[in-house]
């Protein structure tokens, strides 16, 4: 089981390296990025982009493949046919439009989708208790219906499984934890606690609606007089929608100066999207994270 992000770096620098594809790796940053993730031995890289940019900014004694595509729509699919015809283990997005990217994984044909819902998890170490929290989703669903959250759940529960958790327990946040008709967050939340009840939900315990306090903290949980397998000691904390994801995810890397790394889930093989304002250890912890996963 993976304990804390330090774990998952350790454990990837021992594992096999896998390959990566990255996707319109002409940028600087970018380059400067791929050169320090194969400082930490966190994988090997196939960089698709302009040629002469590439070369101009990588590090001149790597041994490194570069294929030549500066067009953004071509370099993506070279991307995705790199992954299915098994010449590289994950994919990454460098400069490139986001919607340019997802389409050509998205591509019902020849993309990545296995008919699931893609979404973001944001992963770090725990404030209460040890092991890892998940939280989601933090980039993707921007108003999810109650099927949508059940997928993002679901990829949550893969994730976490995978980092090897048995039955992680999933709190379902809103801004309180009774059921409001008035809060229609609220009453998504009772329906999907049931549905893990029910088995429609598979291989967790899940709960809610909880407020987030109750939800992470022991003792925040007792004050209110929460009982439960999963109040105060959630393992994966579902967002209602973007705004709260994107927003609790600055909070903990600005606020709280968390270590985050990020996941996208609900794909064939693993995709990294790092933020030009994320730090470079959480574009390393990302890395790390898909390479582990692949």
């Amino acid at each position: 089981m993976i304990t804390n992000l330090e774990d998952l770096l350790k454990k990837v620098k021992t594992n096999k390296k896998k390959k990566i594809a990255v996707v319109a790796a002409g940028d600087r940053e970018i380059l400067e990025l791929v050169n320090n993730a194969i400082d930490m031995q966190l994988g090997s890289f196939i960089l698709i982009g302009d040629q002469e940019i590439i070369e101009k900014n990588i590090e001149k004694n790597l041994n490194i493949e570069i294929i030549n595509e500066p067009d953004e729509r071509k370099a993506s699919l070279k991307g995705v046919e790199l992954i299915k015809t098994y010449e590289a283990e994950a994919i990454m997005k460098g400069l490139l439009h986001t919607s340019t990217f997802l389409r050509a994984i998205l591509n019902k044909e020849h993309g990545l989708n296995k008919g699931r819902l893609i979404s973001q998890i944001s992963v770090y170490d725990k404030e209460y208790g040890e092991g890892l929290q998940l939280l989601t989703d933090c980039a993707m669903a921007i108003n999810p219906n109650l099927g949508e959250k059940k997928q993002i759940i679901e990829n949550a529960i893969e994730l976490a499984i995978k980092l090897g958790y048995d039955r992680p327990k999933v709190a379902i946040l809103s801004a309180l934890e009774i059921v409001n008709e008035n809060i229609s967050d609220t009453m998504d939340a009772a329906i999907l606690s049931k549905m893990g009840d029910r088995g429609q939900i598979k291989n967790a315990i899940i709960d809610g609606p909880f407020a987030l306090d109750n939800a992470i903290s022991p003792e925040a949980a007792g004050y209110k007089g929460i009982q439960g397998e999963v109040a105060g000691k959630a393992d994966i904390l579902i967002v209602p929608n973007l705004q709260v994801g994107n927003v609790l995810t600055k909070a903990l890397t600005y606020f709280a100066r968390k270590d985050v790394a990020a996941a996208v889930m609900g794909a064939d093989k693993p995709i990294i999207m790092t933020s030009r304002t994320d730090s470079l250890k959480n574009k390393l912890l990302s890395i790390a994270l898909a390479s582990y996963l692949s």
